[in-house]
């Protein structure tokens, strides 16, 4: 199939249109010229109203999700998109089945968007979205109209009428567009692609084990025409272009490193080779990301000399590091850390905001039964290393997002072996009562760091906890 024919001429359904993968693909579908419609029972509920709007606003029809898309236009549905957490029973896989209108997993038809371009698919266990945006500016800046299909919203982006995690890609003059994806292994789909260019950043405990996410690194690799790898010793034998920081003494490697590292509370500085890179965001995650980016802009024929600017002006992704205010000298930040790796790598960020003998106050939402049940020693050791003694962490319960799931865990269980570690750790199954008592304890220089994923509602919570901290009350 052909990538006009696999565009323009296709009406595509997506069912949970509101989640961040599935709104990157519809919009694409949309922005490429293609018919898209999309549910989500958050915006039968009247929900998520502005994601609603902003998908609208770039071409999706929303339709209810009862079952009733088909009739949506005069002419045949020509598939029906769903991810992984779509089940069998939503009215509108039903509604399909009845029809025989069929269904594609949003990474089946991800997979064609990889065949007919250019395209950059970045994948790891941390700093997927920041990398692909960074990709993606550096492309940008060296006039190559990339496209975009990501999970985390780019700042530069983002505006009322625009999510900012998709982009149509412009023609271009030596071959097919050039497009740049996050490629999930949490779901199993980064076997699918065959891109131009693979980038492994990285290899953590998330949602598989290590060993069964390497053998997906492994198929990604053989797939690929190109790669870039982490220089960490567990990605060696993937091979590739590699990238990391001078300070990992990997004796014998080459590639893109990273040197004279600075990092300061609001940016990072360092150079590659003889030129010097300033990038906004604090810790070494910054400039890890930056050097795969790179590393990803080089493979693409750009010149080191001319990535500076790109960097520099980076906005940023959505709830990565998202500083929300500050009142009475306390600091709030807003951050979509939930593995240990990402947990480990915010706190160290916020560490270097504290001022004034200023504690870290930390907010942690666990996600899901089953990720939970996973992560927990996980966790556990990690907040135990990573939070000082006066620190103090808060949990409320665990988030559930709907669905067939055993409840055999609660947030508390976390909360009761990390205050066995001997630090102080709070747990309110309430996460109403938590925004006051968070205010009551802060003091002026402390940094409170609000951290999660999956809920669209962790930065009004962090909102929340700021406004508490304006009016004083608690």
């Amino acid at each position: 199939m052909s990538s006009s024919e696999s565009i323009t001429g296709r009406w595509l359904h997506f069912a949970g249109v509101g989640g961040s993968g599935m709104s990157a693909l519809a919009q694409f579908h949309a922005q490429s010229g293609g018919t898209a419609t999309g549910s989500d029972r958050a915006f039968d509920q009247n929900e998520r109203q502005e994601i609603r709007a902003a998908l609208e606003a770039q071409g999706v029809t929303i339709v209810p999700q009862d079952g009733s898309f088909p009739a949506v236009h005069d002419r045949s549905c020509d598939a029906l998109v769903v991810s992984t957490a779509v089940e069998d029973r939503v009215p509108d896989v039903r509604a399909a089945k009845a029809a025989d209108i069929g269904i594609l997993h949003r990474s089946e038809l991800l997979a064609e968007y990889v065949a007919s371009h250019r395209t950059v698919a970045v994948s790891g266990t941390s700093g997927k979205s920041t990398v692909t945006g960074m990709v993606f500016a550096i492309l940008r800046q060296a006039g190559r109209a990339p496209g975009l299909l990501t999970g985390g919203a780019l700042t530069d982006l983002r505006s009322d009428v625009h999510p900012g995690n998709a982009w149509a890609p412009g023609p271009a003059a030596d071959g097919p567009p050039w497009l740049v994806i996050e490629a999930d292994e949490s779901d199993g789909s980064l076997v699918r692609y065959r891109p131009w260019l693979g980038l492994v950043l990285n290899l953590g405990l998330d949602h598989k084990e290590p060993a069964v996410i390497m053998d997906m690194f492994r198929v990604f690799r053989d797939r690929a025409g190109a790669l870039v790898t982490g220089a960490d010793e567990v990605l060696d034998e993937l091979g590739g272009d590699r990238f990391g920081l001078v300070d990992e003494d990997r004796d014998g490697l080459s590639g893109t490193f990273a040197e004279e590292v600075v990092l300061a509370a609001d940016h990072v500085a360092f150079r590659v080779g003889d030129v010097p890179f300033i990038v906004p965001g604090p810790g070494r995650h910054t400039v890890l990301n930056a050097a795969a980016a790179i590393a990803a802009g080089r493979r693409c024929g750009v010149a080191l000399a001319d990535m500076p600017p790109a960097l520099r002006s980076f906005g940023g992704i959505a709830r990565r590091f998202d500083v929300l205010g500050t009142a009475g000298g306390v600091e709030v930040i807003d951050d979509f850390a939930h593995n240990p790796d990402k947990i480990a790598a915010a706190v160290a960020a916020a560490r270097l905001r504290l001022t004034g003998g200023g504690r870290l106050l930390a907010f942690f939402q666990p996600h899901g039964y089953g990720p939970t049940r996973f992560l927990r020693e996980a966790l556990v050791a990690t907040f135990s290393t990573c939070l000082a003694d006066d620190d103090v962490l808060w949990m409320p319960e665990i988030f559930y997002a709907g669905g067939t799931v055993t409840k055999d865990i609660s947030a508390g269980d976390l909360i009761a072996d990390i205050a066995d570690t001997g630090r102080q750790a709070r747990f309110m199954a309430d996460r109403a009562e938590i925004p006051a008592n968070m205010a009551t304890e802060a003091r002026e220089g402390d940094v409170v760091l609000v951290m999660g994923a999956r809920d669209p509602s962790l930065t009004a919570f962090g909102q929340e906890i700021l406004v508490e901290l304006e009016t004083g009350r608690g």
